[in-house]
């Protein structure tokens, strides 16, 4: 559908990233697009956006969080679709994961894991706030996780950049205050999508699982990250996580935060009453 600002002054646009046919991304567009949103959905990879065009959503787009270029590139094809319209939402929801100690883990993962976690959701939300300002209206939604306030062995990578991004959110919403731009962060649990297996790619490209004192936990490590089906008891589904991002869209009064399974409820309250050296217990160590 493409989008008129005289037509659709009531539409609000709203982009949503990382949309792999499947996870969290494509489950939260296709119920805003339900809900009445003007949906542009962007994938990394081509093939993915070919999936997802089946969708019919308004506008879908390539973006790449790791790349500046991709970035500025998505904003000019969003400024375009939109004829010069400022975005209304966007959900921050692409995230990459590498598994491993941190002792194993080379500095360039690590930059790595932080370009799509953290500084292309900086990126992307300095070129299209400029526009929410002016408008004075606006949804800044970011997929955290339950590594974004409890930590866990073998995952210091995507913690630091999620524990990064939840202080980053934090900050921005204090910087907003008293404009008409709410900023939310989601917390999932463990969800059934995709992400523990390309998490699992991402751990063989670049962790040496031999050559290290950690190898006999990442053979349990890897077997839980191939293993089909939930990761966990209670584990929750992409669409328990879209209604949630659909209420930060939508409420007039949206939560800072939303915790979504119960593994994330739990986790919150032990972080409040117990000590490090007990969380340290139940975290395995």
């Amino acid at each position: 559908m493409e989008f008129c600002p005289e037509q659709h002054k009531n539409v609000r646009p709203v982009l949503v990233t990382g949309c792999t046919p499947g996870g969290i991304g494509h489950a939260t567009a296709r119920l805003l697009k339900k809900k009445g949103f003007y949906v542009i959905a962007s994938c990394r990879k081509e093939g993915d956006l070919e999936l997802i065009r089946k969708d019919c959503f308004d506008l879908t787009l390539l973006l790449d969080m790791e790349d500046t270029e991709s970035i500025i590139n998505a904003c000019n094809n969003i400024n375009n679709g939109l004829q010069g319209a400022p975005l209304y939402g966007i959900f921050h929801n692409a995230g990459y994961a590498i598994p491993g100690a941190l002792e194993d883990v080379p500095a360039e993962a690590m930059r790595k894991q932080f370009e799509t976690n953290f500084f292309g959701i900086h990126a992307l939300t300095r070129m299209v706030l400029p526009g929410m300002l002016k408008k004075n209206e606006g949804r800044i939604v970011l997929n955290s996780s339950v590594l974004g306030f409890s930590a866990l062995p073998y995952r210091g990578a995507y913690v630091a950049s999620k524990f990064a991004l939840e202080g980053w959110s934090d900050v921005l919403r204090q910087e907003l205050k008293g404009t008409n731009i709410h900023v939310s962060v989601i917390q999932p649990g463990p969800i059934l999508t995709k992400f523990r297996i390309n998490a699992l790619m991402n751990f063989r490209e670049w962790v040496d699982a031999k050559s290290t004192r950690h190898a006999q936990a990442y053979q349990s490590m890897v077997e839980k990250l191939g293993k089909p089906g939930p990761a966990a008891p209670f584990t929750g589904r992409a669409d328990d996580v879209a209604k949630k991002v659909c209420h930060a869209m939508q409420s007039r009064n949206p939560r800072t935060r939303y915790r979504i399974t119960p593994l994330t409820i739990a986790s919150y309250w032990m972080k409040k009453t117990l000590s490090d050296k007990m969380m340290d217990k139940l975290a395995g160590l």
